[in-house]
């Protein structure tokens, strides 16, 4: 019998595996770093696309408003309000919630009387988010609100606590629609009309020709408007309570003057005013710490418009027609020279800091990943303040 013949089959020696494990190893560790790079890439890309996105829609809305300071308001852009020994407040809702730093801001005063302005400075009025950076800016716009057409109806004070809104049959020549409206939205339309928290600017007459007496009142609503019969040459009337106790202290029935206490039965016209406080809230503590840029309307609650804002801050150009004083870049408007500047000499708001951090911290430094920031640095000249030439030459 012939044997069969063996021939050995030969593997990978102990060696080569060792040296093809290690290779292997050391490719896949590779692979993965670059895939892990790559992706950390991806996602603070990402991150910084969409915060940009939002500081972008946050700071947008916060300059436009300084745009608007004043607009609608008058030359002198200052309404007197009630001055008792309870001073009117902003920045709280209808809970009887205050929100600047936890509190109420009383309006700023000349003298004994406070005075409602185009706008109103918050030097250091916003809590610290970090004790670097020092207490944060808040700022206050006030300017009508020209989307709804309240000047179109007619008013007259019938109660220290109520107003008649009333449409005529043919509006008055200051009621300016546009071509798309045949008459303006009703009082109590669920949309636009009025409701608890607003402030309402009545501009009333008593008396006529050149006897008549003219006063200009600021109230908050208390009440929803209820309908009511209209007048003879009146196509629709609502009733509006502006109650005592309201939360913005505007409604003072024993003020001599700025109350609607002190014109009853004073007829004329009115308009909504958008009082607009931009602030840091510091509330938000879980999951995580949470700092946001709130944007709050007259009496209503307030709503974000972006988070993470760690730090703002503000200074003011000023500008005294009457004696040419320029202040430049004072950070609380001016109130502490002597004599003290008043907001409506404001002609430019400086944005020192509106500063943002990323959500999460950034993956791309190992050990020192930290947050991606912004910080916007600009300046918005206020359309309605000064009414004068806030820019005077140098030089003869």
């Amino acid at each position: 019998m012939k044997g069969r013949s063996r021939k050995g089959a030969r593997g990978f020696s102990l060696l080569e595996m060792t040296i093809a494990t290690a290779l292997g190893t050391i490719i896949l560790g590779a692979a993965v770093q670059l895939y892990s790079q790559g992706a950390a890439a991806t996602v603070t890309v990402q991150q910084r696309a969409e915060m940009q996105q939002d500081f972008r829609a946050a700071s947008d809305m916060l300059e436009r408003d300084l745009s608007l300071a004043g607009s609608g308001l008058g030359n002198n852009v200052q309404i007197a309000l009630p001055a008792t020994s309870t001073t009117p407040v902003y920045g709280c809702d209808q809970t009887t919630h205050c929100y600047i730093n936890g509190g109420a801001v009383a309006y700023p005063k000349q003298g004994s009387t406070p005075y409602l302005y185009g706008l109103m400075p918050g030097y250091q009025f916003g809590p610290i988010v970090n004790t670097a950076g020092g207490a944060t800016d808040s700022v206050t716009v006030a300017y009508t609100d020209s989307n709804f057409y309240l000047n179109c109806y007619s008013v007259k004070v019938t109660s220290s606590t109520n107003v008649l809104f009333q449409l005529a049959s043919t509006l008055p020549a200051n009621c300016v629609l546009p071509s798309t409206m045949t008459a303006p939205q009703n009082v109590n339309d669920p949309v636009v009309g009025l409701t608890p928290g607003d402030v309402i600017w009545f501009s009333v007459t008593s008396g006529s020709g050149s006897g008549a007496t003219t006063s200009q009142i600021v109230a908050e609503v208390t009440a929803a408007p209820t309908t009511a019969s209209p007048a003879t040459g009146y196509t629709a009337a609502y009733n509006v309570g502006f109650s005592t106790g309201d939360v913005l202290k505007m409604n003072q029935t024993t003020a001599p003057s700025g109350s609607l206490n002190s014109v009853v039965n004073w007829t004329g016209s009115a308009s909504r005013i958008l009082v607009i406080s931009y602030y840091i809230d510091t509330t938000i503590t879980t999951p995580v710490f949470t700092p946001r840029l709130m944007r709050q309307v007259s009496g209503h609650t307030p709503m974000p418009v972006g988070e993470n804002i760690v730090f703002m801050q503000f200074s003011y150009d000023l500008y005294n027609a009457t004696t040419g004083a320029v202040v430049t870049n004072s950070p609380n408007a001016g109130a502490t020279l002597s004599p003290a500047m008043t907001p409506n000499q404001i002609t430019k708001i400086n944005i020192l800091h509106m500063s943002m951090d990323s959500t999460i911290k950034s993956g791309l430094f190992g050990a020192n990943k930290g947050y991606q920031s912004m910080d916007l640095q600009t300046s918005v000249t206020a359309r309605d303040l000064t009414f004068q030439n806030g820019y005077p030459l140098g030089g003869s």
